[in-house]
């Protein structure tokens, strides 16, 4: 006999990424939501999505979802800027017609509306995958953020891998990551944002080569602000009182996931559960 499904306040945040970039909006959920329960799946065996065509990102997005609606999630966080350029407005009308009437967040759009508060000047840059760039999202969020803004995109491919490599960080990254600022440099931007999860990872570096009056906006504290008055407006915060349970669920090897994602998280990484996703397996 299966067990009684919980109340809706006491279920899940999920999250999901193509792999641990992801875990760095993770880690701002636990700091600004203590008490809730977050499920955290990262897509490894499909890694990296920057180069995969809008089609396939929309069927990752949808198989994901629905393994994740499955555990009976009460929010999805969709903690991947690839992701969310190429499949947020099917994947949110797909999860809120369902008899749970789940909400999905992606990244683009509250770091658009931060990004669009810091700029002065108004010459906001973007570092991306090719395919976050390609899709022209953040060129309609910052458009309908901030219409007399001006965007200058830097596909970055190959970037994502590297950092993700591991580190310490070798001059393969230095050099990448300095050719890639080279346009914002030259386009005199004052606000950047960092449109892949892992980029975080190298800010310090982004910093130093873009110069310090330039502001680095990333996608972890503007989504957990969203996802904290997502879930108060439909009456779904957590009333526990102690921390919350994190869990992790991952389409690759559990070893790899644990070892590279406790230096995105900076907390342990214990409970992996290794799952199977239909085109993940064929990959």
């Amino acid at each position: 006999m299966s067990s009684p499904a919980p109340p809706p306040r006491e279920r899940p945040i999920a999250v999901f990424d193509s792999g641990v970039g992801g875990l760095t909006v993770l880690q701002e959920l636990l700091v600004e939501l203590p008490h809730e329960d977050f499920l955290y799946l990262g897509d490894t065996a499909r890694f990296p999505y920057g180069e995969h065509s809008a089609a396939d990102l929309e069927r990752f997005a949808l198989e994901i979802a629905e393994h994740l609606l499955a555990r009976r999630a009460k929010l999805l966080v969709v903690a991947c800027n690839a992701l969310s350029s190429a499949a947020l407005p099917s994947l949110r009308a797909r999860m809120l017609s369902t008899t749970l009437g789940v909400d999905v967040l992606g990244v683009i759009e509250p770091e658009s509306r931060i990004a669009a508060a810091h700029s002065a000047s108004r010459r906001i840059g973007l570092l991306a995958t090719t395919a976050t760039v390609a899709s022209g999202a953040y060129d309609r969020a910052l458009q309908a953020a901030a219409p007399d803004a001006t965007l200058t995109s830097v596909a970055c491919p190959g970037l994502a891998p590297m950092i993700q490599e591991g580190f310490p960080v070798d001059h393969r990254v230095v050099d990448a990551v300095r050719g890639y600022c080279a346009p914002l440099r030259e386009a005199g931007v004052d606000t950047v944002i960092l449109g892949c999860t892992h980029y975080p990872l190298v800010a310090p570096m982004l910093q130093r080569m873009l110069g310090p009056g330039v502001t680095l906006v990333s996608s972890g504290r503007a989504l957990a602000l969203s996802v904290a008055s997502s879930l108060e407006l439909a009456g779904l915060s957590s009333e526990a009182s102690g921390e919350g349970d994190y869990r992790f669920l991952c389409t690759g090897d559990v070893e790899a996931f644990r070892a590279v994602g406790s230096r995105f998280l900076q907390l342990p990484i214990e409970q992996i559960e290794h799952v199977e996703l239909r085109s993940a397996v064929a990959a």
